[in-house]
């Protein structure tokens, strides 16, 4: 065997070693949730009941209620959480009878592609007598701006109004959301009601920095709801925003409005 042939057999030894001493080492550990998903958000510190039982937090961080006969760690069905987010908001409201809180819009229904009830938009039901049938087709490739034709308008706005329909279905679902306690979002914010998404990015107490709204869905999510805060590209996250935008249609954007 040749000096050459050697060198390269013992280069190639060493690096199976080094190989193997990186595999032994494991997978590399996940960057830490801070650096992953901004600043650490504020957890509240709710009462602890002296029987064990579970105490819900509202997002003021001061009003709370003890659940008779619901113990930590367990789940509220959904008449049960409604009703407690409703005696809270009650509470709330008679603290501060100057607030300013959107009750639910009124506005005009229509049924949407899943069934759900929400502002008519163009949906396979709503949209046109082809769309249904346009939507499952798939868009051809090659257009340029200017271009689209008003098949390729219907299937868009067909498959916008889906995406929305899924944040509305996640917005009202307390195990969709990742809930731990039964609480979901619709409880406080009845059809995404004083959300405000037009006054963001801004200055928000309850994070102690400015905020997006993705982070304040986020600290809702840890705090009332008391489930784990969703990833920016999670499918929930992205779903969320986009019902909560499509309520807010029309309104004036007015970032950092308090």
């Amino acid at each position: 065997m040749t000096f050459r042939m050697k060198l390269i057999v013992g280069m190639g030894a060493v690096l199976s070693f080094v190989g193997g001493a990186a595999l032994a080492t494991g997978p590399v550990p996940p960057p830490p949730k801070a650096a992953a998903q901004g600043a650490e958000v504020k957890k509240h510190a709710l009462p602890v009941s002296k029987d064990g039982n579970l105490v819900v937090g509202l997002c003021d961080g001061e009003t709370s209620m003890e659940v008779k006969g619901v113990k930590a760690g367990q789940s509220l069905t959904r008449a049960q959480a409604q009703h407690v987010s409703g005696a809270l908001m009650e509470e709330w409201l008679r603290k501060n009878p100057n607030a300013h809180w959107d009750s639910a819009p009124k506005v005009a229904q229509a049924p949407s592609a899943s069934g759900t009830v929400r502002p008519g938009g163009v949906t396979p039901e709503s949209g046109g007598s082809q769309v249904k049938k346009q939507i499952a087709t798939p868009i051809q490739d090659g257009h340029t701006y200017g271009a689209f034709s008003d098949r390729d308008e219907a299937i868009w706005a067909a498959s916008t109004e889906q995406f929305v329909d899924e944040g509305h279905r996640v917005f009202h679902d307390a195990k969709a959301i990742g809930g731990t306690v039964g609480i979901s979002c619709d409880m406080c914010h009845p059809d995404a009601s004083n959300t405000h998404p037009e006054t963001y990015p801004k200055y928000q107490v309850q994070l102690g920095r400015v905020a997006l709204l993705r982070d304040m869905i986020n600290w809702c999510i840890e705090n009332p709801v008391r489930g784990r805060p969703l990833a920016d590209g999670d499918p929930r996250m992205r779903a969320m925003e986009a019902y909560i935008y499509a309520k807010r249609k029309g309104v004036k954007l007015e970032y950092g409005k308090k």
